[in-house]
């Protein structure tokens, strides 16, 4: 990346003008290359004056004005210029040749393009939409699924080796309501021919009436049976209940899944680690990691300024906190990760806390390696929705409401359904995770703004023109092609994906690439919409046209990739 030039250019500066500074030294004192936000001020921007001046006791001005002879001369002759701003920031501009040579590694990488070898050889995880059986898919797990997913990409595409893990909740009390219920409304239940949309509207209305029906003291004693009769695998009609409710919610899942464009490595389900979070609940209560408090094991984390857990409960039965460490065991033990991610929604945050401190004191070989990251709520005009009380839209009404909307424009239902996925996934995406989304129809599916279509439509008008043109590019920039100035703006613009991936991938934040994409796509509009860009008496500058519209359309295609959403080449 450019960016790495830069810093070897200033390192090498430093030396030569004579500061006495290992790289060592110098990564310590945090110092950092920026993109800048008007070009006017060149393409990066960097405070190493001003912080090697904090560390030196040398005025910024001063550092500046020595390396100032030392920085425009890399060997690639990538840099243009340097300027001096301010108290000492070295403002970086770029070369023509640099931007030539972006164009040609576009088509040279293609689908690659924007990509590096940051965490090559690195393993990641990345844990995410973790739904229950038994209960409906709400658009709370879309929110989960395609941060997961564009998380997901990012690790990717920075050279990481990553798996991704569902670990969804097929046992426990809520189960055991659904189980109740469907044993009431057996008489109401549909086939295994049905429909999976009916099985699966017939288990949300059981658990919404087991859930009802449990406020009875007798009611809630049978469901505890029902629970210790799954989890002991007790053959009788509760266990043949559970496996058919189980094996619907799996199928619909995975339709719910492939609509979404997620595959994931590993499916796992809290009964498939019951035995080893009771065993390792057990032997962190030997290591006086835990403690036994009225039969039930605890972990008193208040010590670290956290709070106390129950992980065992009096019946023996493991909780969920004693699952998810025993979970996090085994997502190692199937692949040895360097770096997981897990991602729930916020309200999960200080029970993290606890459970992240348990895993660390009782495995610290997993410290440092395990991360927690949480998201808002997704909510609609009518407010927060809960599958205890039956208001609830499902992920899957969600998807359909904005496909028969989409379908109003473009009839053809692959079409549709990729525009509305387009348009729920960027108004996930394009602010931080942790802030609550308020899902508007209307402006998500705008071809006007701020929204997915509006990128997928960007793509299809410079992949139209293309096809209109027959052009690829092979071969890569010519010396008898001109750029104009508005030209050369949209190749900085191009030219800076990798480190908006790179960027993104970092800080964990998907918004940088939903930013970046919606500025690029304005700039691309902008300059169709007033530039001529088949010109059968000038080839020279169609040629040189056609091929930044090669560069905006892999760029597109690839930033839309990362963030799940389907790149169309005709809307």
């Amino acid at each position: 990346m450019i960016s790495e030039t830069i810093k070897k250019q200033i390192e090498g500066g430093l030396v030569r003008a004579g500061f006495d500074l290992s790289h060592e030294v110098l990564a310590k004192w945090d110092w950092d290359i920026e993109l800048t936000k008007d070009f006017t001020h060149g393409d990066y921007a960097s405070n190493v004056a001003l912080i090697v001046g904090k560390n030196t006791a040398v005025s910024p001005l001063e550092i500046a004005e020595k390396l100032l002879p030392h920085m425009d001369n890399d060997a690639d002759g990538y840099i243009k210029k340097v300027e001096i701003a301010g108290p000492g920031f070295l403002n970086f501009f770029l070369s023509d040749k640099y931007y030539s040579d972006v164009l040609l590694e576009i088509v040279e990488k293609k689908n690659k393009w924007g990509w590096s070898d940051e965490l090559a050889e690195k393993k990641v995880m990345v844990e995410y939409t973790d739904p229950n059986v038994m209960k409906p898919f709400h658009i709370g797990h879309l929110m989960s699924n395609a941060i997961g997913e564009a998380l997901a990409r990012l690790f990717e595409t920075s050279g990481a080796e990553v798996r991704r893990v569902n670990y969804f909740s097929d046992v426990g009390l809520a189960i055991a309501k659904a189980v109740w219920g469907m044993k009431e409304m057996r008489q109401t239940m549909p086939d295994e021919n049905a429909p999976v949309a009916d099985r699966t509207d017939f288990l949300g209305k059981a658990y919404v009436f087991g859930v009802a029906q449990a406020t009875s003291p007798e009611v809630l004693e049978e469901i505890k049976q029902i629970n210790k009769q799954i989890y002991n695998k007790l053959q009788g009609e509760s266990l043949e209940l559970y496996e058919i409710g189980r094996k619907w919610s799996l199928e619909h899942f995975e339709g719910l899944y492939k609509k979404l464009g997620t595959s994931f490595d590993y499916l796992i389900g809290e009964s498939e680690i019951v035995t080893q979070a009771l065993e390792l609940a057990k032997e962190s209560l030997l290591k006086k990691i835990f403690v036994e408090s009225e039969g039930a094991i605890v972990f008193k984390a208040e010590a670290y300024g956290l709070h106390t857990r129950v992980f065992v409960t009096k019946e023996q039965l493991p909780t969920y906190e004693a699952k998810d460490m025993a979970l996090v065991k085994k997502k190692f033990e199937l692949f040895s990760f360097d770096n997981s991610v897990s991602i729930t929604g916020n309200e999960q945050n200080e029970y993290f806390k606890v459970v992240l401190k348990a895993i660390n004191l009782m495995m610290p070989e997993m410290a440092g390696k395990t991360k927690h990251m949480s998201h808002g709520m997704l909510r609609l005009s009518s407010g927060k929705m809960s599958s205890r009380t039956g208001n609830v839209i499902t992920g899957e009404t969600l998807i359909t409401d904005v496909e028969k909307i989409a379908q109003e424009k473009n009839p053809d239902p692959k079409v549709a359904s990729a525009v509305a996925i387009g348009a729920i996934k960027y108004s996930i995406l394009r602010q931080a995770p942790s802030k609550d989304i308020i899902f508007d129809f209307e402006k998500s599916l705008s071809l006007e703004g701020d929204s997915g279509p509006y990128l997928q439509y960007a793509y299809a008008r410079a992949r139209s023109v293309l096809a209109k043109a027959n052009f690829s590019a092979q071969g890569g920039p010519s010396s008898d092609w001109q750029f104009s100035n508005e030209e050369k703006k949209i190749m900085r613009l191009i030219a800076r994906l990798p480190e908006i991936l790179a960027k993104a991938r970092e800080e964990l934040a998907p918004q940088f690439v939903c930013t970046y994409l919606i500025e690029l796509a304005g700039a691309w509009n902008s300059y169709y919409a007033s530039n001529k860009i088949i010109d059968e008496d000038d080839k020279a500058t169609t040629q040189a046209r056609l091929a930044l519209t090669v560069a905006i359309a892999q760029t597109l295609a690839n930033g839309l990739w990362t963030l799940g959403i389907p790149a169309l080449n005709r809307m």
